[in-house]
């Protein structure tokens, strides 16, 4: 049986790295979601420059560090941040939009036209991080 070649067609553990697999993801979508997409990977990227990219649950980009930081998910008229412990993340600026009645996850809805607080994100981010960080299982000592 040949192994086929497109994105959409071929299963993901034959279809190369995570990282790889979004960069196809964003090249594919070809619109206005791909661009927001790598904008909000580069942003993550800058907010926690050594963070794991991941791709789970059949074609979503995961960025983890010491857990799940958020995932990428795009939709036909939104791209969503949804943040794994959102819901205990402190957000001064307002950016949670979406996913706010769990009692876990928060999300982030990007509609086509809208702008990216940069600075902002990069924070929720890092506050992701670092609440990752602290709630991590430590070793118990000998």
């Amino acid at each position: 049986m040949a192994k086929k070649t497109s994105i959409k067609s071929t299963r993901i553990d034959e279809a190369g790295s995570p990282s790889q697999l979004i960069d196809a993801k964003i090249t594919e979508l070809g619109d206005w979601r791909g661009e927001m997409l790598a904008r909000v990977r580069g942003i993550i990227k800058q907010a926690v420059p050594d963070v794991v990219e991941e791709w789970k649950w059949r074609g979503v980009p995961v960025w983890e560090h010491a857990g799940i930081i958020c995932t990428g998910e795009t939709y036909k008229a939104v791209v969503k941040m949804t943040f794994a412990k959102g819901a205990s993340l402190d957000d001064p600026s307002g950016l949670f939009n979406s996913s706010l009645d769990g009692n876990t996850r928060r999300a982030i809805d990007i509609h086509e036209g809208d702008k990216v607080d940069e600075k902002a994100l990069k924070a929720l981010i890092r506050a992701a991080l670092a609440l990752n960080t602290s709630t991590k299982k430590k070793p118990k000592k000998a």
